[in-house]
């Protein structure tokens, strides 16, 4: 007999921004601007290329994703696998963080899907809904400032 498997979940964010698609695919592929809107990283916009980000450890989380590029268009697409690290990366959330970037008349439609979420990651389902939101105004911002 099979188990059947639990579906997953997908959350997505959409939100126009008065700005280039190049604008905002820098500040979504250059490490220093990624850095000033969603967390410290090695980031490298390469498929294949492992790395993480970083920010301030919280309780049941020891503040490290451990990410690996799976798509890169310039200016159209990027794609990483978004993981939990070290000790709760057995069991832990194992998502795909995907970007898509289409050109409108007043700058660009920004959107955001995280997929992958299991029923057992609803605590960090609930988490990224609120955490995704900000870090799109962030987005926003530093796309904003960029000449």
């Amino acid at each position: 007999m099979t188990r059947p498997v639990a579906a997953s979940r997908s959350l997505v964010i959409e939100r126009e921004m008065p700005h280039p698609p190049e604008k905002v695919w820098r500040a979504l592929t250059q490490g220093p601007l990624l850095e000033e809107w969603l967390m410290r990283n090695d980031f490298q916009p390469v498929v294949g290329h492992r790395f993480s980000f970083r920010a301030t450890p919280l309780p049941h989380w020891n503040g490290v994703v451990d990410c690996e590029v799976l798509v890169v268009e310039p200016c159209e697409r990027l794609a990483y696998r978004w993981n939990a690290s070290g000790e709760e990366a057995a069991g832990g959330l194992r998502t795909v963080v995907t970007w898509t970037l289409t050109p409108t008349k007043g700058g660009v439609l920004v959107r955001m899907e995280q997929s992958g979420f299991r029923p057992e990651d609803e605590g960090n389902y609930q988490g990224a809904a609120y955490g995704w939101q900000r870090y799109l105004a962030g987005l926003d911002r530093v796309a904003a400032g960029l000449g």
